[in-house]
């Protein structure tokens, strides 16, 4: 099934649904307005069943196919913005201070909903869909939220799939590989405490700056020295906080940062060390070093079954040639992982084109992939039942 001629016709209007949540962005669990749109959309396309709530503020569309009996399929969104100052100087920029959609969402939410309202109107499928719009991608957990809220049990869930804007991935393009895409997100924080001081006689001091330097440089032998070279490790220190004054040798320091890994023995891994090294660091000065570490979102890891049915439909809605199998995995988080630990499923990726990449102030989603984000989504639900 090539890009549905109903797609094409729906884009100026499904755009002008991206452009207005891009206008008024929300952030994590605060997507108050963001949901209430989707609940009316979803309520005048004649949904089986709406809910609102879900995970705090996520919302659910409940669509019944015709075509006779088949597997539930959760089809995924995400809705929050980021709190970035927008700097794209389009004519829908946010509104909003210091929140901008800098990641898509306003394109994937856009996008379900044309696809939500094309099977609602057709309902060409067997089986039922379930939409899921999701708050809170954007470090608050909002799938593990709606997978503890009952998302899977309330609604029979069997298959889940989610979608991704990339920039740079020519538009016309997928991309979609089997095991680890996104990486797990850890972050830690280390207080180092030594003995401050007059800093013209740090003979009588114990120097956490010291301590701390050499603890960044020691950090990066996790990835070099203790994982497999062929395996995926990124220990990455992005704060260095010490001292207010140019003549004292502070009384403590603080490094933090965040380590990505690709399988959960690389992250047992990396946090065994970094504890390791910290502690074992400022003792060989005589400081002490006291380690916070907090897991973030898992890996997300696709079935193979289910990346073969993603593949399968990208070829058959975008062509042979414009499927990449073998993505490479990223080093960036997805929380759509919780809802592939609660059932099988795949994340795949669409190109964005030649853009400024996620999370930059000049980032936009590019409106003239919507037909084929639609339709993808669409062949997925119809290809339900069928033979891979």
């Amino acid at each position: 099934m090539p890009i549905l001629n109903r797609a094409h016709d729906m884009q100026a209007e499904v755009a002008a649904w991206r452009q207005h949540l891009h206008r008024h962005p929300e952030l994590l669990f605060d997507v108050h307005q963001t949901a209430a749109f989707v609940e009316e959309k979803l309520k005048s396309f004649g949904c089986d069943e709406v809910v609102t709530g879900l995970g705090r503020t996520g919302v659910v569309g409940v669509i019944r196919g015709s075509r006779g009996p088949g597997e539930t399929l959760g089809l995924r969104a995400d809705m929050d913005a980021l709190p970035i100052s927008e700097m794209t100087g389009r004519d829908y920029a946010s509104t909003v201070p210091g929140k901008m959609h800098a990641c898509g969402h306003d394109g994937h939410t856009a996008m379900l909903l044309g696809a939500a309202q094309h099977l609602a109107e057709t309902r060409n499928f067997a089986g039922t869909v379930v939409v899921v719009f999701q708050p809170a991608e954007e470090g608050g957990g909002g799938g593990r939220e709606m997978v503890e809220d009952g998302l899977m049990d309330r609604f029979g869930i069997d298959r889940v799939y989610g979608m991704h804007n990339m920039p740079n991935l020519p538009v016309g393009q997928f991309s979609i590989r089997t095991g680890p895409f996104f990486a797990a997100t850890d972050e830690f924080r280390v207080r180092i405490t030594g003995r401050g001081g007059h800093a013209a006689w740090p003979n009588q001091t114990i120097d956490p700056i010291v301590v701390g330097a050499q603890l960044v440089q020691a950090l990066q032998t996790i990835a070099s020295r203790n994982v497999d070279p062929v395996s995926s490790i990124v220990v990455s220190v992005t704060q260095f906080h010490a001292g207010s004054a140019h003549n004292v040798i502070p009384e403590e320091a603080e490094i933090a940062g965040t380590v990505r890994t690709l399988s959960p023995e690389n992250r047992e891994l990396g946090e065994r060390r970094l504890k390791a090294l910290s502690e074992n660091v400022a003792a060989a000065h005589g400081a002490t070093a006291e380690v916070t570490w907090r897991r973030g979102y898992p890996v997300t890891v696709n079935h193979s079954a289910e990346a073969d049915i993603c593949a399968r439909v990208a070829r058959e809605v975008a062509g042979e040639n414009a499927v990449e199998t073998e993505a490479r995995p990223m080093m960036g988080g997805e929380d759509f992982a919780y809802m592939l630990e609660a059932r099988p499923g795949a994340m795949i990726l669409i190109g964005n084109g030649d853009s400024a990449g996620l999370h930059h102030p000049a980032y936009d989603f590019n409106d003239e992939i919507i037909p084929l984000g639609i339709s993808y989504w669409v062949a997925l639900a119809e290809a339900n039942g069928k033979a891979v």
